[in-house]
């Protein structure tokens, strides 16, 4: 069974489908609604920019200068990004922070403050060791939902960015510092289809998750105290040099110690975000309706369906199965070794190179 379901026909929507979700667009209609929303976001973005501050850009990475790629080997759940848990499982969010998730859903009706009330440290430290020793086979019945929590929370803090991704975290606070209400929800949309599919998907769980937190009133933990409890490990804000080695925390070497302007307006809109996010969680998932209507007919013909492998034979130079086989073997070993256009280096068996781009 294929991994996601944009490949799978059976999950393409009409437009009068009752069912939008992003996860249900094919390949090509996705790829479609990215290059709208980006133009929406700009759009947006550049509108409600400070007029002193640099306007809202895209920092294009530079491919010239390639950057050492990570080695994940030695970490088994806790740092490990979710492109590399994809990679590794065919799941962006690892079976045992999932299972954390459900285990804190049975404990919701009894336990209150959950996420404001501190774990005892000795006892997360050995969740987190049994975590990375045998994440297979983790099992947090008789655990203190509290202790639980708070190694939720370290998940998070710990990825090595944070999950809205380095590129997009700032345009997300931006989005809650900025942007006018009225058109808060059509940035987030924007920005949330333009997130990597794993990131996205891991985002969903999450907010999901914690929008059944906040609808169990025993809890006494509404969504805008979970917010508090939850932005700063969730965005990587007020981290230091030792807790985090993600891009944020890189830029804010050297600024601690009393928190300036700009870290209290973001911390603010952090919060205010994350608020805003798990209460409309089912909405930011959906393809919004005025943006398929914007599409309009592309939208429906975007490579509904996949193509016949003879309607590429037939584009090509030559009209034999066996040799077009060969030119897209022998074009895809040149692009590789180039190492330029997005591939990856990853640990492969013995005597073997393998390079990976998604």
């Amino acid at each position: 069974k294929l991994r996601w379901h944009s490949f799978q026909n059976s999950h393409r929507p009409s437009l009068n489908s009752a069912s939008l979700e992003i996860t249900r667009q094919s390949s090509a209609q996705l790829n479609l609604l990215q290059k709208c929303s980006l133009l929406r976001l700009t759009a947006i973005m550049e509108k409600y920019s400070v007029p002193h501050k640099q306007a809202w850009t895209w920092t294009v990475p530079k491919f010239m200068k390639r950057s050492k790629v990570p080695d994940y080997r030695d970490k088994m759940v806790f740092g490990v990004p979710p492109v590399v848990n994809v990679q590794r499982t065919g799941q962006p969010l690892h079976q045992s922070i999932k299972q954390a998730m459900r285990s804190l859903r049975t404990a919701l009706a009894r336990q209150v403050g959950i996420f404001r009330k501190s774990g005892v440290k000795s006892r997360i430290q050995a969740l987190r060791h049994m975590n990375e020793t045998s994440p297979d086979n983790v099992n947090y019945d008789g655990q203190s939902a509290y202790d639980v929590a708070d190694l939720l929370k370290q998940y998070f803090r710990d990825l090595p960015e944070p999950i809205f991704t380095s590129k997009l975290t700032d345009t997300f606070l931006q989005i809650y510092q900025f942007v006018s209400k009225e058109q808060r929800l059509q940035a987030v949309q924007a920005a949330v289809i333009l997130m990597p599919d794993e990131n996205r998907e891991v985002l969903q769980t999450l907010l999901y998750f914690l929008s059944d937190i906040a609808s169990a009133e025993e809890n006494q933990m509404t969504a805008g105290n979970l917010a508090v409890c939850l932005a700063p490990s969730i965005f990587h804000l007020n981290v230091s040099k030792k807790e985090s080695t993600s891009p944020r925390a890189m830029h804010k070497r050297g600024t601690m110690g009393k928190p300036d302007q700009k870290d209290l307006s973001e911390n603010m809109a952090a919060t205010q975000g994350l608020s805003h996010m798990i209460t409309d969680c089912k909405k930011l998932f959906q393809v919004s309706h005025d943006i398929l209507l914007q599409l309009s007919s592309s939208y429906m013909t975007a490579d509904a369906y996949p193509h016949p492998l003879t309607d590429f034979v037939c584009q090509g130079e030559s009209k034999d199965l066996h040799l077009y086989f060969e030119q897209s073997v022998q074009n895809l070993l040149k692009e590789s070794s180039e190492k330029f256009k997005g591939w990856l280096s990853t640990p492969g068996p013995l005597n073997t190179e393998l390079s990976c781009k998604k």
